[in-house]
């Protein structure tokens, strides 16, 4: 069903970016804004990765760190049939994590000092996981499409005022609300699939590290680290705020049509459902939906191995 939604709202943001062009100029100024927002957001959708990366000043994480997260990052991604991703490494005290790249063979994950200070050896495998889903899921690419057609259809409401056809077709007052409801409305749709997305993401995670439970923990974990401690980068960067796995910039707390990711609680309670779900198969004699698949794993990582 969340596939199906992001697929409606993918063609809904199409629309929209084409209605605007025609209002603005008829069917050539459709055309003509469709070709200069393309050129204008080719450099971003090839370098998406190294640009947000750059953003938030991650550094590389090499094969064989100390901390062995390169190594449960590989792990994990064999457990997901993807090709290793690199890893890297943000020094912010919030606990967070994002994934990047247009596609899984250039996709990159990465986590924070405050994730690595804060998680256990299990919840850190949850959240690799969760970002992992979201690399096999293609969403990364998902989400800088979105982010392409929501800044064009920005810049051509904030064009519309010096377009004297336009105004012509909308009237004044037409052609204010063109300037201001066409930006909210890409913007909630891009709110919108980035919630749908989330929810396929937990699922898929909990199936890729065999425990549903490791990231309901770490979410909660995460989100009071996030709603106490500031992320200067994502609030100097906004536009990124919607990768992360728990919304970074302290806003939005309630699972709206307004908010970039859903309500964490309910993340939370749909983990631990799928949890449920599994036990109950195991003690009626069935296989498990989920099983743990991180050997490296040490039982006695329980307070944050990484401090």
């Amino acid at each position: 069903m969340g596939y199906t939604k992001t697929a409606i709202l993918m063609a809904a943001m199409t629309a929209l970016f084409m209605g605007i062009g025609y209002l603005l100029g008829g069917s050539g100024g459709a055309v003509i804004a469709l070709v200069v927002a393309a050129g204008m957001n080719a450099y971003t959708w090839w370098n998406s990765d190294k640009l947000v990366l750059r953003m938030h000043n991650a550094q590389p994480v090499i094969r064989g760190d100390r901390m062995g997260l390169h190594a449960m990052t590989a792990e994990l991604a064999r457990n997901a049939g993807l090709p290793e991703p690199k890893v890297y490494l943000i020094d912010t005290p919030q606990p967070n994590a994002f994934a990047t790249g247009r596609n899984p063979a250039n996709a990159a994950v990465a986590v924070t000092t405050g994730l690595m200070r804060s998680l256990s050896r299990e919840e850190l495998a949850g959240v690799i996981a969760h970002e992992l889903a979201h690399i096999r899921n293609h969403d990364t690419a998902i989400m800088t499409v979105t982010a392409t057609f929501a800044g064009a259809i920005s810049m051509l409401a904030n064009f519309a005022l010096f377009f004297g056809g336009s105004r012509e077709r909308l009237g004044l007052i037409g052609t204010l609300m063109l300037m201001f409801l066409a930006p909210f409305a890409a913007a909630l749709v891009q709110m919108a699939i980035s919630r749908t997305r989330e929810y396929a993401a937990d699922k898929a995670g909990a199936e890729i590290c065999g425990n549903p439970l490791w990231l309901a923990a770490a979410l909660e974990k995460i989100a009071l680290g996030a709603a106490r401690i500031d992320n200067h980068a994502a609030e100097r960067h906004p536009a990124t705020a919607h990768m992360f796995i728990i919304n970074p910039l302290h806003v939005h707390k309630h699972d709206n049509l307004f908010a970039t990711h859903p309500a964490t609680e309910n993340r939370i309670a749909a983990l631990r459902s799928m949890a449920g779900q599994s036990r109950t198969a195991q003690a009626a004699g069935r296989r498990p939906a989920t099983k743990s698949r991180v050997p490296t794993i040490r039982k006695g990582d329980r307070n944050g191995p990484w401090s």
